[in-house]
C-alpha cells in the first residue's frame, strides 16, 4: 500500500493505484469527462488536472501514478485554472443547444460547466460542425457536433461489449467518432453508450424530444427478461414508462444494461396492449366486466371437472410471472384437484425432481472464473451480460470452452471450441469425462473416446481454482438434458468445478420455488400440448412461439373446450381461446423475480394498470375465491410471496444442482439431419416481441434456415434461395443461408418467431428440400 496526501487528508491505495482513485477512497471529487470506473484510462479530456507538489505542471488525476507520500492539491489556484482552461477549450466549439438537448438536465458538461466555464467566450471564429450519422435505430447520434471526444463509446464496445463499432477518426479539430465504412452499431449492449456519453452527443432515439428529465418520475424495478435480474430505474411521466436505465448494483448487473431490458418498455405502451376482459360469444368477441368474465372462467372450469375430472384441466405459464402469480396459478390447479401445471414450456425432456436448478454460484464470481465449460449456449443473446462477466474473466486469462452446434461468435478467446450435432452433445461430454478420468486415473463414468479438444477440456479444468461447467438454455431444453446434468456433475466433482444452469428466464429459480411444475400424477407441458386436454389456462404463455413444439401446440389448444389466456397483449389466442383476461406487465404489477444465482428481488408497480387491466396475483386470487378453493384470502401480494417462499433460511438447502448419471442414447446415424433452435433475443417473451425499436434491430431480422456447407453443395443452393423445412406434418418455406460454423448434419432454424410457429420441435429430425 502506498500513502499519499490529498487536500490535507491522508489516503492509502493499492501500489500502481492513480491519484484519481485516492481521491475517490478520500470522498474527493475531482471532475472528469473521459475516466470511467468501469474503462480504461485515457486521460484524454484533461478536465482532470490537479496539482501535484513538485510537479512542474498540474497533471492528469485519472493517469498520474501515485508515489509514497505524494502531496495533490486538487481546490488549488493552480488545479482551478488548469482545469477552467481546459472547460473554455471544450466549450469552444460545443454547441449551444442546451434548451432542445435530450441531455438537459443530467449533463455532465452541463453541470461542470457552471462550476468551471466562464460567462463568456472569447472565441469568435465559426464553430466545427459534424454531420449526423445514421447507425441504428436504438442510438441517436444525430449531433455528433456535441462530442467532446472522451472515447468512452469507443471503449464501451473494445472493452465491455466485446466489439468496437464506434471509433475516432481524422485529427485536430476535424477529429470525429463514427463507425467504419458507413456501418452499423448492433451489439446487444449498445444503449449503455447513452448513459457513458458525458454529453448529448449519443442519445436514445426511441425516447428522443418525449420528455425532460426534470418531468420524470424515477422508480426502482427488476427485469423481466433473462435470468440476470438486472436492477431497472424505471422513469415515468404521468401514467406512461418513458425511459429505462440502470440502477447500479455491483453484484448483479454492476452499471450496464442489455438493450432488451432497456428498450423494451416501448412494448408497455404498445398498440396491441389488451385492456379489457373479452368473451367469445357466437365467433365475436366482446368487452365484457371483470364480474362477468370470472364467473364465465370459474362456471367453465368447474363444468369440465364436472364432466371429464379434474385431470382434463391444466396450466402453462411462462417463467417471465412473477413468483406471486406462478404460486397462485399453482394453487388455483391444486386446488380443482389436478397436477396439470408446467412453466418449461420449450424444454424435449422434464426432470422429476423436487431440487431448483440454478446458477450454482453468484453472478459476481462469474467475472472471476480462471475455467469455464460452457454446454449449449447461445451465450451473447440468451444471457448478454453474463457473456459480459465471462468477457472480463477472459481477458484476465481465463480459459473458456464451449460445446455447442453452432460457431457463434462470442467476442471472447476461446481455449477450445466442440462443434457437434445436439444428439452428440452427451458423446462430448462422456469423451471430456473419459480424458478426465484418464488424467487423474480413475475409471470412466461411461465408455468413450476422448479426441485431443476433449484433452484439451480435461486439463483445462484440472487447473486452475475457480472453475464451473455452465449448463444454456438448449441444453436445459435438450431432449437429453438429464444426461448432460449427470455429465457435468461427475466432471465436475473430478476436477473441483462447480455445475450451474445458466436458466431461461428471469424467473425460472423462482417457478421451480413456487411449485410451478406437475406434483405425483401430473402432466407436464410435453404431455399437455401432445395429449390435448379439455381446458388450458394459459398465463403469459403464447403456445404458438413459447412451446418445444409450436405446430403441436397450437394444434392442441385449439382442439381444447376452454381456453382461458391471461395475457397483457392481444395475441393469437384470439384464434383459439374463449376469455383473454388483461393481466399486467410488469410494469404495473407488484411482485417478486428470483434470479439465477437464487437472489429474491421484489418490486412495486411504477404506473397505474392500463384500462381495466388487473395484477394476475389479484386476477387469481379473485378467481380461486369464486370458487370456493381454501387459501386464497391474500390482502397483498407480500403476503403470497411470503407463503411461497416458505422459510427463507430454507431456501439456500433448496437450490441444487446434484443429479445421478444416467443412460443416454446413443447419438442417431449419420445421414439424417437436425434441427438446432436458438430463440432469437428479440423473440424470446411477449414483452420484447413488441417492442417497436428492438424490432428494428438486425437481431429482430426474420429467421432463415442455416445451413452447413456439404448441405448447401448438396442441395445446389445459391444466396438468394429459399428451402422447404418439413418436421412430421409441420412444414415451412424460409430463406436459406451458408453457414460454414454448423456442425455437420445440422439445419439451424430459429424458434419463438411468427414465420418458424409451423414448425415441429425445437430439436429432432428436420428434412430440407430447395424451395
Amino acid at each position: 500500500m502506498v500513502e499519499i496526501e490529498i487536500d490535507g487528508k491522508k489516503v492509502e491505495v493499492a501500489e500502481g493505484s492513480m491519484v484519481m482513485h485516492a481521491a475517490e477512497k478520500a470522498g474527493i471529487y475531482v471532475p472528469h469527462f473521459c475516466y470511467h470506473k468501469k474503462l480504461s484510462i485515457a486521460a484524454n479530456c484533461r478536465m482532470c488536472l490537479v496539482d501535484v507538489e513538485k510537479a512542474p505542471k498540474p497533471m492528469p488525476a485519472c493517469a498520474t501514478p501515485v508515489t509514497q507520500g505524494m502531496i495533490v492539491r486538487t481546490k488549488s489556484d493552480k488545479a482551478i485554472k488548469a482545469q477552467q482552461g481546459v472547460m473554455e477549450f471544450l466549450l469552444i466549439n460545443h454547441p449551444l443547444d442546451c434548451p432542445i438537448c435530450d441531455q438537459g438536465g443530467e449533463c455532465q458538461l452541463q453541470d461542470l460547466a457552471v462550476g468551471y466555464g466562464g460567462s463568456s467566450s472569447r472565441y469568435t471564429e465559426e464553430k466545427r460542425v459534424v454531420m449526423p450519422k445514421e447507425v441504428s435505430p436504438l442510438l441517436s447520434l444525430a449531433e455528433m457536433t456535441r462530442c467532446i471526444h472522451c472515447t468512452r463509446c469507443v471503449r464501451f464496445g473494445q472493452e465491455i461489449a466485446g466489439v468496437m463499432e464506434l471509433g475516432m477518426i481524422n485529427r485536430g479539430e476535424h477529429s470525429e467518432i463514427t463507425t467504419f465504412i458507413n456501418g452499423t452499431v448492433d451489439s446487444e449492449l449498445s444503449g449503455n453508450m447513452i448513459d457513458l456519453c458525458p454529453v448529448g452527443a449519443i442519445t436514445s432515439k426511441p425516447f428522443r424530444y418525449s420528455a425532460r428529465t426534470w418531468e420524470l418520475s424515477r422508480r426502482k424495478s427488476v427485469s423481466p427478461h433473462d435470468s440476470t435480474g438486472a436492477n431497472l430505474i424505471v422513469q415515468v411521466k404521468g401514467s406512461k414508462v418513458m425511459r429505462v436505465v440502470p440502477y447500479e448494483n455491483e453484484e448483479v448487473n454492476e452499471c450496464w444494461l442489455a438493450d432488451r431490458d432497456r428498450f423494451s418498455y416501448e412494448a408497455l405502451n404498445s398498440d396491441e396492449r389488451l385492456t379489457a376482459p373479452m368473451l367469445k360469444q357466437g365467433g365475436q368477441w366482446k368487452a365484457v366486466d371483470w364480474q362477468t368474465a370470472l364467473e364465465y372462467v370459474a362456471h367453465g372450469l368447474q363444468q369440465i371437472k364436472a364432466q371429464h375430472g379434474a385431470k382434463a384441466i391444466g396450466a402453462l405459464v411462462t417463467p417471465h410471472s412473477t413468483l406471486e402469480e406462478l404460486h397462485l396459478l399453482a394453487r388455483l390447479v391444486r386446488g380443482l384437484g389436478s397436477e396439470n401445471i408446467d412453466f418449461r414450456t420449450r424444454h424435449a425432456e422434464f426432470e422429476d425432481t423436487a431440487a431448483v436448478r440454478w446458477l450454482g454460484m453468484p453472478i459476481a464470481a462469474l467475472s472471476t472464473l480462471q475455467r469455464a465449460l460452457v454446454v449449449g449456449s447461445f451465450l451473447r443473446k440468451d444471457h448478454p451480460l453474463f457473456a459480459q462477466r465471462l468477457r472480463q474473466a477472459a481477458k484476465h486469462g481465463a480459459q473458456i470452452h464451449a460445446l455447442h452446434a453452432v460457431e457463434d461468435d462470442w467476442l471472447m478467446p476461446l481455449a477450445s471450441r466442440t462443434t457437434v450435432a445436439p444428439s452428440r452433445w452427451p458423446q462430448a461430454l462422456a469423451a471430456i469425462a473419459a480424458a478426465v478420468a484418464t488424467e487423474r486415473g480413475v475409471p470412466a463414468p461411461v465408455e468413450a473416446q476422448a479426441d485431443d479438444v476433449a484433452r484439451t477440456v480435461a486439463k483445462s479444468l484440472l487447473g486452475g481454482e475457480r472453475k464451473a461447467i455452465l449448463l444454456g438454455n438448449a441444453a436445459a431444453q435438450h431432449p437429453q438434458a438429464s444426461a448432460l446434468l449427470g455429465l457435468a456433475n461427475w466432471i465436475a466433482e473430478q476436477t473441483g468445478a462447480q455445475v450451474g444452469y445458466l436458466t431461461e428466464a428471469a424467473n425460472t429459480v423462482g417457478a421451480q420455488l413456487a411449485g410451478a411444475r406437475p406434483g405425483p400424477g401430473g402432466l407436464h407441458a410435453g404431455q399437455m400440448l401432445s395429449q390435448p386436454l379439455r381446458a388450458y389456462l394459459l398465463l403469459n404463455v403464447e403456445p404458438e412461439l413459447d412451446a418445444a413444439n409450436p405446430a403441436q401446440a397450437l394444434q392442441a389448444v385449439q382442439g381444447a373446450e376452454m381456453v382461458v389466456a391471461m395475457t397483457a397483449f392481444r395475441t393469437r389466442a384470439v384464434e383459439y381461446a374463449d376469455v383473454l383476461l388483461p393481466i399486467a406487465p410488469f410494469s404495473e404489477t407488484s411482485g417478486t423475480f428470483v434470479n439465477a444465482e437464487g437472489r429474491v428481488q421484489s418490486f412495486y408497480g411504477v404506473v397505474r394498470p392500463q384500462g381495466e387491466t388487473r395484477p394476475a396475483w389479484k386476477v387469481l386470487r379473485v378467481l380461486g375465491t369464486m370458487m370456493g378453493l381454501e387459501g386464497f384470502g391474500f390482502e397483498t401480494s407480500e403476503e403470497v410471496r411470503a407463503q411461497a417462499l416458505g422459510d427463507p433460511e430454507q431456501l439456500a438447502h433448496r437450490l441444487d444442482n446434484r443429479a445421478p448419471l444416467k443412460p443416454f442414447a446413443a447419438a442417431p446415424a449419420a445421414g439424417g439431419l437436425e434441427r438446432v433452435a436458438e430463440v432469437p433475443i428479440y423473440s424470446a417473451d411477449a414483452i420484447v416481441r413488441r417492442a417497436h425499436s428492438l424490432q428494428l434491430t438486425r437481431d429482430a431480422l426474420p429467421p432463415v434456415a442455416a445451413l452447413p456447407a456439404d448441405l448447401w453443395q448438396r442441395l445446389g443452393l445459391r444466396d438468394g434461395d429459399a428451402v422447404r423445412l418439413v418436421q412430421g406434418n409441420a412444414s415451412a418455406v424460409l430463406p436459406a443461408r451458408l453457414e460454414p460454423g454448423l456442425a455437420a448434419g445440422c439445419v439451424r432454424v430459429p424458434a419463438g418467431h411468427p414465420a418458424t410457429a409451423g414448425l415441429g420441435a425445437m430439436f429432432g429430425p428436420i428434412d430440407v428440400t430447395k424451395a
